[in-house]
């Protein structure tokens, strides 16, 4: 990019799951840095709108982009080419889970690994499969997909979650080879961060973990959001890498 990198005035983001958490603090980011965004929504309309209302600068808007539905999911890659004209930035923060304990195999039944394969796996595919023809228009595209250090340690909230992640994460080095030079592709990787994605996980279980890792204290979304706008403003020249934000919770 031309100029000062942090500048994304005449850009469009399109976020995914930004009706909360990562997603909300990533378009609030991008909105700031002087973006247009797209947040992305599955049921949370309410939500998404309050998130608009609250981004600086103008011209956002809330739009459905529901994992399990691809139809719908090119239905609003087209309405971005029709309101907005291109896009620049695509983030897959949009995700699923169910706490599962690990030992458990049979309560892993296979509704819940369909499910979260679908989310986390399919959905975002198919969300970049629809979005690569504005994104390659840019020339200077971006996607950047939400991981989760359960795939580099086979943890996480359930067995199928970090497996989940792991497909993503080796999804997005194949993306990353077939897409450039056109568009990069990067993965954020998050410990356990400080939000209420996981139903069931107390404020007890996340400090624990926070505790556990050299600079001991949680992540919160915004650590999250400013690692992703980093991937798009200074990690100019990374493709089809793996950023760790956990707190060094991998050491």
């Amino acid at each position: 990019m031309a100029g000062n990198p942090k500048d994304l005035t005449g850009k469009v983001a399109v976020v995914t799951g930004a009706s909360s958490g990562i997603g909300a603090a990533s378009a609030r980011l991008f909105a700031e840095a002087g973006a247009r965004v797209v947040v992305g929504y599955n049921k949370g309309v309410d939500r998404a709108n309050a998130v608009v209302a609250e981004l600086a600068g103008s011209g956002h808007k809330a739009m459905q982009l529901p994992l399990e539905d691809t139809a719908q999911i090119r239905k609003a890659a087209a309405a971005v080419q029709q309101e907005f004209g291109r896009a620049d930035i695509l983030v897959n923060s949009a995700g699923f889970t169910r706490m599962v304990p690990h030992h458990d195999l049979e309560a892993l039944d296979d509704d819940l690994i369909d499910r979260v394969l679908t989310a986390n796996v399919r959905g975002p595919f198919a969300t970049i499969r629809a979005f690569v023809p504005l994104l390659k228009a840019s020339g200077d595209g971006v996607i950047v997909n939400i991981s989760s250090g359960a795939a580099q340690r086979g943890s996480g909230s359930s067995i199928i979650y970090g497996a989940s992640k792991a497909a993503l994460d080796t999804m997005s080095m194949a993306l990353a080879r077939v897409l450039g030079p056109e568009i990069r592709v990067v993965v954020v990787a998050p410990g356990m961060v400080h939000t209420g994605f996981v139903p069931g996980r107390s404020e007890e279980t996340m400090l624990k973990a926070a505790m556990a890792t050299p600079l001991k204290r949680q992540i919160e979304a915004e650590d999250i959001a400013l690692a992703v706008l980093s991937c798009v403003t200074h990690l100019t020249f990374t493709t089809g890498s793996i950023v760790n934000v956990n707190g060094g919770g991998h050491l």
